[in-house]
């Protein structure tokens, strides 16, 4: 299960009805924050999201709506006295980045570890809060891929997936004669090897089944390479920052997208549902324009700060 929360929905500069980009994600007790816009903190406080318990940061491009809230950020998680790492993912240049923003924190009390993804496109696994390469075989941990977008500077794309095991079938083990104690490593995919006899997970497990996707795709102008990677989404969270299709001139000149291109991008990608977020500061109410990206892909939410949302496998 994923709990989501959006803490900003919002574009370009603050709004007294509307934080700036940023989305807060939960697994199993700890935290996963998208973007860190001016006044996440005062979002998250409104939400009781917590903050202590935060692992990784995934920033989507370092444009001040989408970075400027961090410094505080870090600077309160380590007076609440958090010592274990962070992690940071951006695109390139994340740490010529970390080393303006922190400037003013000469001492944190805990260690950054800084990715910059956006040489190629990546993977990793969170096993234990921690995004690690190369791991094999990992059971219910979060898979976190990236893609590079099309935006004014360096900017990612992020989709998480939540792997979901095969269904478990008692009755094959009871009936291979498998000693019970021998079945929760077989659930989890390990052959076992029990009194000179070799049991394997396909003698009780069907087969795969599929896991909870998120992705979320904000700068950017529509990319031929959006559809595969959203593909299959169970949420699609997708910038709409101009809601009017009239308004397709600015979207092209400041690299960004209308609600119709993103409900295109939502239909050919086939994802479940669209959450729109990143609204310009011109759009006071984003609902007025809600149909165009509805006529197109009818499962369009409208997102707004303090939207929650739970992600089950189906």
């Amino acid at each position: 299960m994923l709990d989501l929360t959006l803490l900003g929905s919002g574009g370009g500069m603050p709004m007294p009805n509307r934080h700036l980009s940023s989305m807060i994600i939960g697994y199993e007790g700890r935290k996963i924050l998208i973007d860190c816009g001016e006044g996440t903190q005062v979002a998250m406080r409104k939400v009781r999201s917590g903050f202590r318990a935060i692992d990784i940061i995934c920033i989507s491009h370092y444009h001040g709506d989408h970075i400027f809230g961090l410094p505080g950020l870090l600077s309160t998680i380590g007076n609440s006295d958090r010592k274990k790492p962070i992690t940071i993912i951006g695109p390139v240049g994340l740490k010529k980045i970390m080393e303006g923003l922190l400037v003013s924190h000469a001492y944190l009390p805990y260690k950054i570890n800084l990715i910059e993804a956006a040489k190629r496109d990546i993977g990793f696994r969170m096993s234990s809060g921690i995004l690690q390469e190369n791991i094999e075989d990992e059971k219910n941990e979060i898979i976190f891929s990236t893609l590079k977008l099309n935006h004014s500077s360096p900017c990612l794309g992020y989709s998480l997936y939540l792997p979901r095991n095969p269904k478990f079938y008692p009755e094959k083990a009871i009936d291979s004669g498998i000693p019970k104690q021998m079945w929760s490593k077989l659930q989890n995919g390990e052959e076992v090897h029990h009194e000179g006899k070799i049991y394997k997970p396909d003698m009780v497990l069907g087969e795969d089944r599929k896991g909870i996707k998120l992705s979320f795709v904000t700068d950017t102008r529509p990319t031929d390479t959006i559809p595969a990677f959203i593909e299959g989404s169970d949420l699609f969270v997708c910038e709409g920052t101009y809601g009017d299709n009239a308004d397709i001139k600015k979207a092209i000149k400041n690299k960004h997208m209308t609600f119709k291109e993103a409900a295109d991008l939502a239909n050919e990608g086939k994802v479940k549902e669209l959450l729109l977020t990143h609204f310009s500061p011109a759009m006071d109410n984003p609902s007025i324009f809600g149909s165009n990206a509805r006529s197109i892909f009818k499962n369009t939410i409208l997102g707004y700060d303090g939207y929650k949302r739970i992600l089950n496998y189906d």
